[in-house]
């Protein structure tokens, strides 16, 4: 078969553009590749060769009122496994515990927290001490896919001393990582758990940093090899707060390593929050990074409790310092004044019904004006004052005094108090028929029966008497204190109600031996029942002091609660005058009287 020459030719053009065409489309293909696609080239080029190591950032400090550290961070060292599958991670682990020491639940978290995200390296110690490190990293040849860097290792200088409201931080659990996720939360990280720590999480963590290293084809890091710039955590910002670091190690130096017990000092115009203890505490420093079983079980089985905050969290009888409020409720109601008598002199008890109440003085306190009252704790005088107030107001009063509801403190773990909001409670509680009104008033009237109050709560109502009426938020971290109504009283009645307080410190006062050499105290003394006696039958109570100084204008308010004691609210007064002496910078006179 023969072809034209013009065929040929033709084909020939054809051929050769479509040959031209080809290498234009290769040559295309290149350009974008090596041009314009070079940096996607180059980036996968690097995910293949290089890992992200995320740095943690350094939490924000936490600073007292004077910016003394209460919580801060020092260098510390995690240890991590840059491993893809597990069996390669359980044969690293049970190679590494010939190296050093690690536990059965040591080798659960690391295989837990690969589970949870195999994208980062796995944390097997996530604070480890100088000596792990310096032995792993004789051995780093054997182990080439470890992973030591250096983290910031939160601190509290001052251990059980701010236990009560430091918190801690921890590991992120997955109950919180299913919570906080979409705030960039990642396992792994450390968080707050309680107290400060928790409350303002979010403004104390920083932002993470991320470093690169470099791995060969088997995911082993390359020692010394090319990586690209890291990106520098970001500390978070520091924390500001009321406490005041010196007065809060002075509480803790006062109830030493036996007495139980729980401290609130204010600013009561302010509600700046200067002292909150709990007696035992928690050292927070053996918390960070997961607390030790043998350290938790010595706190979960001591009878003292020390994981719960006696500040925050115990609802107990506030037992006479609750006689002010009794005393409030009747003059908002105009019922009484302050030279107001009741009809039946205080012989020492008080018959209501077919039962006979005690006054906590046995030979009776006679014939007392409101103000003699509070100064003697009389009880069968509050007996009366609780019958002439009558039971529903006396629950509608002890609402609108904020009795029922929590103090609105800064703090995660705040309880809410004990008390009726209304007359129905009782009829819930106990049935029609199973109460009284007339005995509920008796005991109510003098912080007895169905009102259980926290300390915190306590130091809340003291700051209100202790200004003009309003009372404060109390408040951890600084900021613009807040005050809402609360009693309804002119300031002259106000300033009778200090006076007559005045007189519970002074010579003749339940609790005379507490006062303050130059500077007046207003206070009130409480000794709530707790229906429990110790190894020789002695009964057991709740000993209560709620006062402030100086009495004519206030600059601190102290609230001690010690519970389970045979001593009365005479030795809380001493406790709370020392601490209210050593924030005023004054001496103290140290004999202690009788209580009421």
């Amino acid at each position: 078969m023969s072809f034209h020459p013009n065929d040929i030719v033709r084909r020939g053009r054809a051929a050769s553009l479509l040959c031209c065409g080809v290498l234009l489309f290769l040559l295309s293909a290149f350009f974008r590749a090596q041009v314009v696609h070079n940096q996607d080239a180059l980036l996968q080029s690097e995910e293949n060769h290089l890992r992200q190591i995320p740095t943690p950032a350094p939490r924000g400090k936490i600073l007292d009122r004077n910016n003394k550290p209460i919580a801060e961070n020092v260098v510390g060292y995690s240890v991590a496994l840059l491993v893809q599958r597990e069996d390669s991670l359980r044969a690293t682990l049970t190679r590494l515990r010939g190296t050093i020491q690690l536990t059965d639940h040591d080798l659960q978290d690391a295989i837990k927290r690969f589970r949870r995200d195999h994208t980062r390296p796995t944390v097997i110690i996530p604070d480890a001490s100088f000596d792990v490190v310096s032995v792993l990293e004789e051995h780093h040849m054997d182990f080439p896919s470890l992973i030591i860097q250096s983290a910031p290792k939160r601190i509290y200088p001052d251990g059980e001393a701010v236990g009560a409201f430091s918190g801690y931080i921890s590991e992120i659990n997955e109950a919180e990582l299913a919570k906080m996720a979409s705030d960039g939360y990642k396992p792994g990280q450390f968080v707050g758990k309680q107290g400060l720590e928790k409350e303002y999480e979010k403004e104390l963590r920083g932002r993470e940093g991320v470093q690169f290293v470099e791995v060969d084809a088997h995911n082993r890091v390359v020692r010394n090899g090319r990586v690209r710039e890291a990106i520098t955590p970001a500390e978070g910002p520091p924390l500001y707060t009321n406490i005041d670091l010196d007065l809060q190690e002075y509480i803790n130096s006062l109830f030493g390593d036996t007495l139980s017990g729980a401290v609130v000092a204010m600013v009561p115009q302010t509600g700046e929050v200067l002292a909150l203890y709990s007696s035992p505490s928690i050292d927070p420093n053996r918390f960070v990074g997961g607390v030790s079983q043998a350290y938790y079980d010595s706190l979960r089985t001591d009878p003292r409790q020390p994981l719960y905050n006696k500040a925050l969290q115990a609802e107990q009888p506030p037992g006479s310092t609750f006689k002010l409020a009794t005393a409030v409720i009747g003059l908002e109601d105009s019922l009484i004044t302050m030279d107001s008598r009741m009809p039946e002199p205080c012989t020492g008890f008080y018959y209501f019904g077919n039962r006979v109440w005690h006054c906590w003085k046995k030979d009776g306190h006679g014939s007392l004006n409101l103000a003699g009252a509070i100064e003697q704790s009389c009880d069968v005088y509050f007996y009366q004052l609780g019958q002439k107030i009558t039971l529903s107001r006396l629950v509608a009063g002890g609402v609108s005094l904020g009795f029922d509801k929590r103090s609105g403190i800064d703090l995660p773990e705040e309880n809410k108090p004990i008390f009726p909001s209304t007359i129905d409670y009782f009829n819930q509680k106990y049935g029609p028929r199973g109460w009284t009104a007339g005995s509920t008033e008796l005991n109510l009237a003098i912080g007895q029966g169905e009102n259980s109050q926290t300390v915190i709560n306590m130091a809340r109502f003291y700051s209100a008497l202790a200004t003009d009426g309003s009372e404060p938020t109390p408040m951890i971290k600084r900021g613009k204190p807040e005050r809402t109504a609360a009693i309804r009283l002119a300031p002259d009645e106000l300033a009778a109600l200090r006076q007559a307080m005045m007189g519970v410190v002074a010579a003749g006062g339940t609790a005379a031996g507490a006062a303050i050499k130059g500077v007046t105290v207003a206070g009130k003394t409480g000794t709530a029942q707790t229906m429990r006696y110790d190894k020789n039958g002695k009964p057991l109570y709740y000993a209560w002091f709620a006062g402030m100084a100086p009495a004519n204008d206030p600059k601190i308010v102290v609230v001690v609660m010690v519970p389970n004691v045979t001593f009365e609210g005479a030795t809380s007064a001493t406790f709370a005058t020392k601490i209210m002496a050593h924030y005023l910078h004054v001496p103290i006179t140290n004999q202690v009287e009788n209580t009421g």
